[in-house]
């Protein structure tokens, strides 16, 4: 038996990935793309809505950060750049997928897409189209600034294509090169690691919930009450 066989022996299935944290990723990826095909068939008012749905999503994932699952909290998952380094230098390295959570340059991908997203959400609230639209905010930041802030909207939204394709070449040559499948664990929230890991602490879902239900009331009456 050679040693990539004999690592993968004594091992079982474990929940790495919350049902939370997995409900916001593909709630997101549906979200981006909705906002995508609005702008493009000039959907304006699903455009708004997607909008809103994502701004309400990024409260409760920053909020999940800091009191979710161990693999959401990002005080478990970023990483100072040495580790990156070391991680980075091991990618073509074929070895049994060991992370519990979010790898080294993962972690950072993953906020780097949150805050361009944020950008992407506070911009468009102030934002006009020099028409008849404007986001709920654009009134009360004047139209100068509206102005500036929506040609940011139209460039940030080019930086998040860019941080989007760069995921889906990590994913792949995560695939390609380590035989990881980084998909699949997002989907079922489990993957396989030694028979004698402890699984990593999740939080009871009542708190998602609850967070959640505080983001959409906040952006709710945001939008409606300011």
């Amino acid at each position: 038996m050679d040693n990539i066989s004999a690592r993968y022996q004594s091992t079982r299935s474990v929940t790495v990935w919350d049902a939370p944290t997995r409900l916001f990723h593909w709630a997101l990826v549906l979200l981006v793309l909705t906002s995508w095909v609005s702008v493009k068939r000039n959907w304006m008012e699903l455009h708004f809505l997607s909008g809103y749905s994502i701004a309400a999503l990024l409260l409760f994932r920053l909020g999940w950060g800091l009191i979710g699952s161990d693999t959401a909290r990002f005080a478990n998952f970023l990483h100072g750049p040495s580790a990156v380094l070391r991680h980075l230098a091991q990618l073509r390295s074929r070895e049994p997928d060991r992370e519990v959570g979010h790898n080294a340059a993962g972690g950072w991908m993953v906020l780097l897409m949150l805050l361009l997203l944020v950008v992407q959400v506070a911009t468009g609230l102030s934002a006009n189209d020099d028409v008849m639209l404007e986001g709920p905010f654009a009134k009360y930041v004047g139209k100068a600034v509206s102005d500036r802030l929506s040609v940011i909207h139209g460039f940030n939204f080019n930086l998040i294509e860019a941080a989007i394709l760069l995921h889906l070449a990590a994913i792949l040559t995560y695939a390609v090169l380590k035989r990881h499948n980084l998909v699949r664990p997002m989907i079922t929230g489990r993957k396989w690691l030694p028979a004698n890991f402890t699984p990593p602490p999740l939080a009871h879902p009542l708190r998602a919930v609850a967070l959640l239900a505080v983001a959409v009331a906040v952006v709710a009456a945001a939008v409606n009450l300011l």
